[in-house]
């Protein structure tokens, strides 16, 4: 079939995009080089995200831990899902817990995406852990996703004993906007007068301020492009980002005093392209006096932990955070 002349220049247009694609992969190193990276995979509009989220995602249970699925209340009257991990025998040995909070831009993405990771948490560390299954924009905006994540973390906190756990003891993590979640939750309970102990930020995300941003070098070609932050951004603040955001909690490198929160480890990819909002809110964490892990993990661009999670640099990246998590919560081997 001979195609049209706009057929021809769309064709034409296609090949170069690959092309160049094919060169970009190249610069990333080839244990962490996933067939996805070669598609496009912006998120175009937040309508997309909405209709993902209808479609159903079942992960089987990992094997040796017993995974319970409930509906819990805080003591302020919010209510959450949460995924409850727990690796028998061991899980209540060491007496102490992590709540996990999932990626997916604030706009996509489930508990059960996590499946795997908060099991092998609950294994290496030997404690439960409790990921929440939060409400997403655009239809539930900010701060609908952090008022899941509080009750979460509140009836956690006011529940220790029964699950045998030191309420001194509780680590906050997350990855992406779970980790920007994580962030601004710590945030939250910090002047609730509800501290954690500690918080672990997987490449979070944290600064609405990025979006504006039209230069970001060779960072953000992979995992989570400047069209997916604006889209993201957008959808979750619930206005145009030129307006600006000064709601507390809703971008959480927003916060002007940072002193008092509990230490911190953040790990994020030289790729990323929030990488520069992650480096800039580690230095301000230690110059507030609070102590502050960042490791940057060279060739790594957004999630190629989920990727790639075979990879022996990512397998180094999770055991990083791993070890903090460990030292945090006083966990001998």
């Amino acid at each position: 079939m001979k195609l049209s002349r706009a057929g021809r220049w769309a064709a034409a247009g296609a090949a170069a995009w690959l092309v160049n694609r094919r060169r970009q992969v190249e610069e990333v190193p080839r244990e962490l080089r996933a067939p996805q990276l070669y598609l496009p995979l912006d998120l175009p509009h937040p309508l997309v995200a909405e209709a993902l989220q209808r479609i159903p995602i079942r992960v089987p249970d990992p094997e040796g831990v017993e995974v319970t699925r409930r509906r819990v209340t805080s003591p302020e009257a919010f209510g959450a899902d949460v995924l409850i991990y727990r690796a028998w025998p061991q899980a209540a040995e060491t007496g102490a817990a992590v709540l996990w909070i999932h990626g997916g831009g604030h706009v996509m993405g489930s508990a059960a995406i996590d499946h795997e990771l908060c099991a092998w948490l609950s294994r290496e560390l030997r404690l439960p852990v409790v990921s929440v299954d939060y409400r997403l924009a655009p239809r539930h905006p900010f701060p609908a996703d952090l008022d899941d994540c509080f009750a979460a973390l509140r009836w956690l906190q006011e529940n220790a004993a029964e699950l045998g756990v030191d309420p001194e003891r509780i680590a906050v993590a997350g990855a992406s906007a779970g980790g920007g979640l994580a962030a601004a939750l710590v945030q939250r309970t910090h002047d609730a007068g509800h501290p954690v102990c500690f918080q672990a930020l997987v490449y979070p995300m944290l600064d609405d301020r990025t979006t504006q941003i039209r230069d970001h070098g060779n960072r953000g070609r992979f995992g989570w492009t400047q069209t997916s932050n604006r889209v993201a951004w957008q959808a979750y603040l619930g206005h145009p980002l030129d307006e600006g955001e000064d709601r507390p909690y809703a971008a959480p490198a927003r916060r002007e005093d940072l002193s008092g929160l509990p230490p911190a480890w953040i790990g994020v990819g030289d790729l990323d392209l929030i990488l520069p909002e992650d480096e800039a809110y580690a230095a301000r964490l230690r110059e507030a006096g609070v102590p502050c892990q960042l490791d940057i993990e060279p060739g790594m661009y957004h999630a190629a932990d989920v990727f790639r999670p075979e990879a022996e640099s990512m397998q180094v990246f999770r055991g990083k955070m791993m070890d903090a998590l460990r030292r945090a919560l006083r966990i001998t081997a």
